[in-house]
């Protein structure tokens, strides 16, 4: 029998029938083709261990959730005293090169802070809360002036009965005020407390942070701690600076609003630079806020013309004053965010944490952007010559191939052409 030497299926054949190979097992009737790929089955026990370290993350995911919102106040004041001690750790470098220990200057630091503080407390509370009450007590008196002098004011007052609800709420401010008394007493001491509290750990803060970073900074990877540790530096020298300066334009505004009521004889000079200086404090729209305040007041408490408009010019050239002179020479060293970025994070922070998380913003958004910056700058670093994308360019010149003539066929292959 001729086999052909070409087909490997009759070799076999013809071997297994010579005796000189074994037939090979057939393959099972269920056993998927070869060619498909073999699926390799999960044994139950590898199921039910997978099914059991899934359970656990989300129990413990669950637990920590818990934990932090039922904790929440705590951390809130954490945070609170973090972000006072970060901003005034450059005051407390800057006695630490001037040769006084850490332990003292934190000392020194925290005394004129609280002296400041208090001294401005001691001196405007009394004061505020004399012409508050004054305020309180003339407010329905400002209302019907505003009538007579305004027709447009007296027709909405009239149409909606303005004058009758304000006296009445006035009226019944004091009875709601004796009647939450202990509720107001509470709130009190809670805040007395919570006060305490962050102070207490402003003070550990301040003194350990030099640690606290070292420890931030060991949780990365030796490679990358020297790093981390620039990037700490930086954000917290570029934190403190932006709150200090904030601090300091808003106590100048206050000053200047008290300043500008007291030259014009209006009232309620206090209490309306307090009010101004706070609000100021929020970015964006605190200079807006703390001027619609003023308007008010002098609008109800004297003429049109001149204190009013006085007060609206004096709070438009201060906008400009406050923007082109005063804010970039004190926030010279601070980090420079736009306009997009700081109303987005002041909307971020007073959605997550109120007008403390609104106080916040700002500072935390410069800090990201300072580790954003300082990561690009090394990336830039390691990599010095970026790769460049010449495009298409034009082609090198190359010498023309000479032309050559059809080379003759052979005699033979002609022939045989011929032939055929």
């Amino acid at each position: 029998m001729t086999v052909d030497q070409d087909d490997p299926g009759a070799q076999q054949l013809t071997a297994v029938a010579d005796g000189t190979r074994e037939p090979s097992a057939a393959p099972p009737a269920d056993a998927a083709p070869a060619g498909d790929g073999a699926r390799a089955t999960t044994p139950p026990r590898t199921m039910f261990r997978w099914g059991v370290y899934v359970s656990l993350g989300v129990l413990a995911v669950a637990l920590v959730t818990i934990s932090v919102y039922n904790t929440r106040g705590i951390l809130i004041e954490v945070l609170i005293a973090l972000f006072i001690a970060v901003s005034l750790d450059p005051a407390v470098r800057r006695l630490n090169r001037w040769g006084v220990r850490r332990g003292w200057a934190v000392v020194v630091i925290l005394l004129i802070t609280t002296g400041i503080v208090a001294g401005f407390l001691i001196s405007v509370i009394p004061q505020m809360v004399h012409q508050f009450q004054v305020l309180i007590h003339d407010f329905p008196g400002y209302v019907k002036t505003l009538q007579e002098r305004s027709p447009s004011f007296r027709r909405i007052s009239d149409r909606y009965h303005l004058t009758t609800k304000i006296e009445d709420l006035l009226a019944s401010l004091p009875g709601k005020i004796s009647t939450g008394a202990i509720t107001v007493t509470r709130r009190l001491f809670g805040a007395l407390f919570s006060t305490l509290t962050v102070l207490v750990l402003t003070i550990y803060f301040m003194a350990d942070l030099p640690r606290l970073r070292q420890s931030a900074a060991r949780l990365f990877p030796k490679a990358h701690r020297a790093e981390v540790a620039k990037i700490t530096d930086v954000m917290v020298d570029k934190v403190g600076d932006y709150m200090i300066g904030n601090l300091l334009i808003s106590l100048f505004i206050g000053i200047a609003t008290f300043g500008t009521f007291t030259a014009l004889g209006l009232p309620f000079a206090v209490p309306v630079a307090f009010a101004v200086a706070v609000f100021d404090l929020i970015p964006m729209i605190g200079a807006t806020l703390g001027a619609i305040v003023c308007v008010g007041v002098a609008l109800l408490t004297s003429n049109l013309w001149p204190q009013t408009v006085v007060v609206i010019i004096f709070f438009v050239a201060y906008q400009q004053l406050e923007n082109y002179v005063i804010s970039p020479r004190v926030q010279k060293q601070a980090v420079s965010l736009s306009a997009a970025a700081v109303l987005l994070a002041g909307l971020i922070g007073a959605t997550v944490l109120g007008l403390i998380g609104a106080l916040m913003a700002i500072p935390v958004a410069a800090a990201l952007k300072v580790i954003f910056a300082e990561r690009l700058a090394i990336r830039d670093a390691a990599d010095p010559e970026p790769d460049h994308d010449p495009g298409p360019g034009p082609e090198p010149d190359r010498d023309p191939e000479p032309d050559r003539d059809p080379e003759p066929a052979p005699a033979e292959d002609s022939q045989k052409a011929e032939a055929s």
